[in-house]
């Protein structure tokens, strides 16, 4: 079984097991989360929701609020002499999926 999730302005799909890492949540460490669920599939079928399927939901577990790779960033304008580097770190959550109830 598996459930297309909406979180942080994205969809995820995700299995029991799986750890995704998604957009920062308001949540400390070691505490659950539940996400709305946009389509729940399994061997009777594709379930979709308008716009969220009614009575599902699926269970998380924060395993820990981190900061991802750095990246450089570069502006410049010609004829200017103006350029700019500033360097970037997108905040994320991982989470391990434990429960997708139908």
């Amino acid at each position: 079984m598996y459930a297309v999730i909406e979180t942080g302005g994205k969809q995820y799909k995700v299995e029991n097991g799986d750890i995704v890492f998604v957009e920062k949540l308001s949540a400390a460490d070691d505490s659950t989360v539940d996400f709305k669920v946009v389509a729940v599939g399994g061997e009777d079928g594709l379930k979709i929701g308008t716009p969220y399927v009614d009575g599902a939901s699926v269970t998380g577990k924060v395993l820990k609020t981190g900061k991802g790779k750095k990246i450089t960033v570069m502006t410049y304008k010609p004829k200017k002499g103006e350029k700019r580097k500033m360097g970037h770190r997108q905040p994320y959550t991982k989470v391990q999926i434990e429960a997708i109830n139908a």
